[in-house]
C-alpha cells in the first residue's frame, strides 16, 4: 500500500455528526459543519403520500414503531414524531428543506433508499423528485448513490447530468463490479464498503476513470486503509479522526 496521499481525499460526515446527534437531523448536520469536513452523506426515503424525507433505517424502532416503515405514515403524521435524541425535539426533515439549507454549505451525497416491499414506481418517484430538486450541478458538488442499480439506470434514461454512483455490498466481488460497470458505462463511480476495498478494485476503477467512495471508515485502521488506497471520498462517523489523519498524510507528502 502507498503511505502518502497524492490527491484530494474528501471527508464526508455519515448522516451528519451522528455520534453527537440523531442521524439525518438538522442538529446532526449543523454539528457536522462545525468541523472542516468536505461533505455530508444522507439517505432519502418516501412517505406514504410521496414526500421525499431523510431517514436511513428500514424500521422505525428509534421512534417507538419497531414494526413500521417510513412509508406507513404521511408527511403530516411524521411531523408529529420526535426524530431527535432524548429531549432534543427534531421534526422529520424533507429532502427539499435539506437541499435548501445545506446545498451551499458543502458537498453532498444523496443516497436513494429503495426497499424490496415498495412498488418500483415509488423508486422512480424518489429519483425524479431528487433530480428535479437538484436541477443543475457543478461537477461533484452533489452526487446520487443507490444500492439499487435499476434506480440509477432510470436516472440515466431521464438524461441526468448528476453523477450517479453505484453502492455495492460486502458480497460483491471484483468480477461483479467489472460486470456491472461494463454494462453500465454511465456510472460515475462506486461506493464500496471499506472492508472489501482493495488495490485490485481501486486499480480497476482508476483505470476506467471512476470515482472511488468508501464507507464507513471509523477505526484508525479503516481510515488509514482508505487514505492509503487514495479513495476520492471517505465516509465516516468520526470526522475529527479522519480529518486529523488526512492532515498527517498531507504533512508526510509535503516533507
Amino acid at each position: 500500500m502507498k503511505t502518502t496521499h497524492s490527491k484530494p481525499c474528501y471527508i464526508y460526515a455519515h448522516r451528519g455528526a451522528r455520534k453527537e446527534a440523531a442521524d439525518n437531523t438538522r442538529s446532526a448536520f449543523d454539528k457536522a459543519l462545525t468541523y472542516a469536513i468536505d461533505g455530508m452523506e444522507t439517505d432519502v426515503q418516501l412517505t406514504k403520500d410521496e414526500v421525499s424525507v431523510l431517514y436511513h433505517d428500514r424500521f422505525m424502532d428509534k421512534l417507538g414503531f419497531p414494526d413500521k416503515h417510513i412509508d406507513d405514515f404521511t408527511y403530516q403524521e411524521l411531523e408529529q414524531f420526535n426524530f431527535g435524541d432524548g429531549n432534543e425535539q427534531e421534526s422529520v426533515f424533507s429532502l427539499k428543506e435539506f437541499l435548501e439549507q445545506y446545498r451551499s454549505c458543502c458537498r453532498l451525497q444523496i443516497e436513494i433508499k429503495n426497499r424490496e416491499w415498495e412498488d418500483s414506481e415509488r423508486h422512480r418517484i424518489k429519483m425524479r423528485q431528487c433530480l428535479d430538486m437538484l436541477g443543475g450541478v457543478n461537477g461533484w458538488d452533489v452526487f446520487i448513490s443507490s444500492f439499487n442499480l435499476e434506480c440509477l439506470q432510470y436516472a440515466h434514461k431521464l438524461g441526468s447530468h448528476i453523477p450517479l454512483v453505484y453502492a455495492s455490498r460486502e458480497i460483491h466481488s471484483i468480477a461483479d463490479v467489472r460486470n456491472i460497470f461494463s454494462k453500465n458505462e454511465f456510472l460515475a463511480g462506486l461506493c464500496n464498503p471499506i472492508s472489501t476495498l482493495n488495490e485490485v478494485l481501486v486499480g480497476f476503477l482508476q483505470q476506467h476513470n471512476k470515482i472511488i467512495v468508501t464507507y464507513t471508515c471509523n477505526t484508525t485502521e479503516e481510515i488509514q486503509k482508505a487514505l492509503d488506497l487514495q479513495v476520492d471520498v471517505l465516509i465516516t462517523d468520526d470526522p475529527t479522526k479522519a480529518l486529523q489523519m488526512r492532515g498527517l498524510c498531507n504533512d508526510q507528502l509535503r516533507l
